[in-house]
């Protein structure tokens, strides 16, 4: 077996994909049986914060002592997992656009998956693979209970359901994924 193959397996992406699967179309299918529509920013954000709480799970390997003194070097690996989870979890989102009503627009989609994969990122270096879904929900739950933004703090708070043109949410965005990819990659999963 070639190293990329025993990784995603001990990573548990087989089980993370499939869960991203399953909440991508359960999603899209409630939106397009009679669901709020292409102007409510809550459906696609429910989606992306879903398929990353379902990739999160595999920020953690099978053995931390053994991925520690492992001779190859974590840090590239470990930023490219979380940016190929990112893309993943974005894609399947705009593929599954593709065969209805569009839920949301590529650049929100992106800003949203990168955030979230970010917000991961650090859920998993600071508490461990096992608890990296905690930040993406406590911040989706918090933009979802937040009044609508209407001032800049407001917008960082609830920057996940701002159009993508907001550039407090933006900003807002990108600090979480190079905050989250950076710790990730050098620290790696905490114990």
């Amino acid at each position: 077996m070639r190293w990329v193959t025993l990784y995603a397996r001990s990573r548990q992406v087989p089980a993370s994909l499939a869960a991203v699967l399953v909440g991508t179309l359960a999603v899209w299918s409630l939106a397009r049986d009679g669901g709020a529509g292409s102007g409510d920013p809550r459906q696609p954000v429910l989606v992306l914060a879903t398929g990353v709480m379902a990739a999160s799970i595999g920020l953690g390997g099978q053995d931390l002592a053994l991925d520690r003194t492992a001779a190859i070097r974590w840090m590239p690996r470990r930023a490219a997992h979380v940016l190929l989870g990112a893309t993943v979890v974005g894609s399947v989102l705009l593929a599954v656009q593709t065969m209805g009503a569009p839920l949301a627009t590529t650049a929100f989609v992106v800003r949203d998956s990168a955030g979230l994969t970010g917000l991961a990122a650090l859920g998993a270096a600071f508490w461990g693979g096992r608890y990296a879904w905690s930040l993406p929900f406590a911040s989706l739950s918090l933009a979802f209970v937040a009044p609508p933004p209407a001032s800049t703090p407001m917008r960082v708070v609830g920057w996940m359901l701002t159009p993508p043109g907001t550039a407090a949410s933006t900003w807002t965005a990108v600090a979480l994924a190079v905050t989250g990819t950076a710790a990730y990659a050098v620290a790696g999963p905490r114990r």
